[in-house]
């Protein structure tokens, strides 16, 4: 009873501080140059002849006519100044739009590195600052940026994109949209200098912007954008919980790659199920930090920075037997679903025979829990 007396005060203060929180609106797209920017200025002429107080906090026109005509008529925060190896640099400054509280602020390039010695690494995590602050906040992003893609996004282009923001930070937002354009449309924009200077389109014509490319990374765009709407959807009707239940539990070894892939496909699964999901290291006695090596020890941190960051709870077990470890922890968070890196060996020789991957397979398939094996 005191629990559930607990627990209810807890959903009552999260609702407090929920409403406290700023609105959060990002606008989406599949690449450079599809409008993303254009379209926050004319939302914010259009608030700003509405009367809702709203304010540039950080803008990046890229020197592109028609956007930067855009800029007239509307308020901009100064810009702090920093001084980084001898080069006077800019950055948005968050502490202005905290202080001057406009009741909406624009903030481009969401995946922005920081210089270094900013508050925050990240811009993203400014925004995430301007929002606990209670201020509105509306942003844009290239679907290129997020962190679960980077894999797929790297397939496509062959491009491994290094300014990444976290999928939480998408599921947090009140609103996405999606700024679509054909591959045709992009293209001729590009064509007609209204992306790049004249002296960078034949190389962006040659590299990242490939009809073919330009189409896939559309629909990881679109797709995305489909699943928050269901999120959303799941989230305010409550009748439509047949997802819900949903618990996914991604097991990762100490080997870097295969542990990236298997956190960032499962929170891609996640994602779509919108479900809680759990990332379980079990730390075998070859493994203790007495004795695992130094490079080994900062790729698990590093994989449990990017599982928190893709909003998975960490569980770290200590057992000499890791099948063990993993039903045990699939007993006690009720997972649904177990997600493994595919083995380093012929899968039909581990199955015929590996007693201990047959064990853990006869113990999910009898408690009805599926078993994905990610490549």
């Amino acid at each position: 009873m005191e629990q559930e007396k607990q627990n209810n005060a807890q959903h009552f203060l999260d609702l407090i501080q929920k409403s406290r929180r700023g609105k959060f609106k990002i606008y989406i797209g599949m690449s450079a140059g599809v409008g993303k920017t254009f379209r926050m200025l004319q939302e914010a002429h259009t608030l700003l002849k509405n009367g809702i107080d709203v304010k540039i906090g950080y803008i990046e026109t890229h020197n592109r006519k028609e956007t930067h005509e855009l800029l007239a008529g509307l308020p901009v925060i100064p810009r702090r100044t920093i001084f980084y190896k001898g080069k006077q640099l800019e950055e948005m400054d968050v502490q202005a739009i905290i202080n001057l509280r406009p009741e909406v602020v624009i903030v481009d390039e969401l995946a922005h590195t920081n210089i270094q010695g900013s508050k925050n690494e990240k811009r993203w995590q400014d925004v995430l600052e301007i929002l606990e602050a209670g201020i509105n906040v509306i942003s844009a992003v290239n679907i290129q940026h997020i962190e679960s893609l980077n894999q797929d996004v790297k397939r496509i282009t062959n491009v491994d994109v290094q300014e990444r923001v976290p999928d939480n930070v998408l599921r947090i937002a009140d609103e996405v949209v999606n700024i679509d354009l054909t591959s045709d449309e992009l293209i001729s924009r590009l064509k007609e200098g209204k992306i790049y200077t004249e002296d960078k389109i034949l190389t962006a014509l040659n590299n990242f912007f490939k009809s073919d490319q330009i189409l896939q990374l559309r629909e990881l765009a679109l797709k995305e954008v489909a699943s928050q709407v269901v999120r959303k959807v799941e989230k305010e009707i409550p009748q439509n919980i047949a997802l819900r239940h949903e618990k996914l539990l991604a097991c990762i070894s100490s080997n870097d790659k295969t542990a990236k892939n298997v956190i960032r496909k499962t929170a891609r699964l996640a994602s779509y199920y919108n479900s809680e999901w759990y990332v379980l290291y079990v730390e075998t006695p070859k493994e203790s930090s007495d004795t695992i090596a130094l490079d080994k020890q900062r790729y698990l941190i590093n994989n449990f920075k990017l599982a928190t960051e893709l909003g998975a709870e960490v569980i770290k077990v200590k057992d000499k037997n890791i099948t063990e470890a993993m039903l045990e922890v699939v007993k006690q968070k009720q997972i649904t679903t177990v997600c493994i890196g595919k083995p380093h060996f012929n899968l039909f020789k581990v199955i015929l025979s590996t007693t201990i991957f047959n064990r853990l397979l006869n113990n999910l398939s009898l408690s009805n829990i599926d078993l994905v094996i990610l490549s």
